[in-house]
């Protein structure tokens, strides 16, 4: 099997692109591999995009959820008819996706291990539509609190992983909230909301388990609204995220459906899968089983 691997070299902060060899070696032991290092933003979409994909029996992404974020949508792009299998190393600083295929943020090995299996699994994916185009995801798109994180979590790169956890927390504390109109399946209504996550998969930013529910292959999308309340009640609420028993707050509201629908009074940004694409209004829908991903069996 030949493989394409795209790698950030500046993923986690630079650590990525010196574990290149590594992984270009490690990917040899399975057959042919053609490694491509990207060199800036929306450059591993544009590659994977005009690739011979015919050539491949996988398409590996070596990076953060950005990264994977990326060669998901050139895969979306492109004109082939049949898409290779996708697969992750997870050496970014964020890799939330990696967690529902059974792999720590930074377990390059374990990745490699799935690879050698050979096993894909066909996984739902989310499609994005609003007025400037379409994209897809496969872990989460979020909107209110997530873009006004990822712009902060930037800043703040230099903290690594901690930088996601400190932003969360410091713009959680800040309270702005949004007053959203949601349509869930046909079923209308309206929310004053810190936060809307729409996730096909359980984890966000680090390790926040935030929609446990959340199953990459059932044909729906978990939706996890956080009204607003009290500063004090952030700060009980913001700890309970990492196990997932935010569900049972009172200010925590979840649904599940096909087709969501969101607007709002403003064009609010989303940030799909660690990176900020698209604003309201927008359409996010269910497409199921509709790409296959390296994961471990069972």
């Amino acid at each position: 099997m030949k493989s394409l691997l795209v790698l950030n070299p500046h993923a986690a902060g630079g650590r990525a692109g010196r574990l290149a060899p590594m992984l270009e070696t490690a990917m040899s032991g399975l057959g042919p591999v053609d490694l491509h290092r990207t060199v800036g933003p929306g450059d591993a979409r544009r590659f994977v995009e005009t690739a011979d994909l015919s050539a491949y029996g996988a398409v590996v992404a070596a990076g953060g959820d950005g990264t994977l974020f990326e060669v998901l949508n050139g895969l979306y792009s492109h004109a082939a008819p049949n898409r290779p299998p996708l697969g992750v190393l997870p050496i970014g600083t964020g890799n939330a996706f990696s967690r529902d295929l059974g792999l720590q943020p930074g377990d390059w090995q374990g990745g490699i291990n799935i690879l050698a299996a050979g096993q894909p699994r066909r996984f739902d994916t989310g499609r994005v539509q609003w007025s400037g185009g379409a994209y897809h995801f496969l872990n989460i798109v979020g909107a209110g609190l997530p873009v006004d994180v990822m712009a902060s979590t930037r800043r703040l790169k230099v903290l690594g992983r901690s930088a996601y956890t400190l932003a969360t927390l410091w713009k959680a504390m800040q309270m702005h909230c949004y007053p959203l109109r949601i349509t869930l399946d046909g079923r209308s209504i309206e929310r004053d909301c810190l936060f809307i996550e729409v996730a096909n998969t359980r984890y966000t930013g680090t390790s926040f388990l935030i929609a446990p529910d959340a199953r990459p292959d059932d044909g729906v999308l978990d939706v996890v609204l956080v009204s607003r309340l009290a500063r004090t009640r952030v700060l009980q609420l913001f700890p309970s995220i990492y196990s997932g028993s935010h569900v049972h707050y009172d200010e925590v509201e979840t649904f599940r459906a096909r087709e969501i629908r969101i607007e709002a009074d403003d064009a609010l940004g989303l940030a799909p899968d660690g990176e900020t694409e698209g604003a309201m209004p927008v359409t996010i829908s269910c497409r199921h089983r509709d790409i296959e991903v390296f994961c471990k069996a069972g």
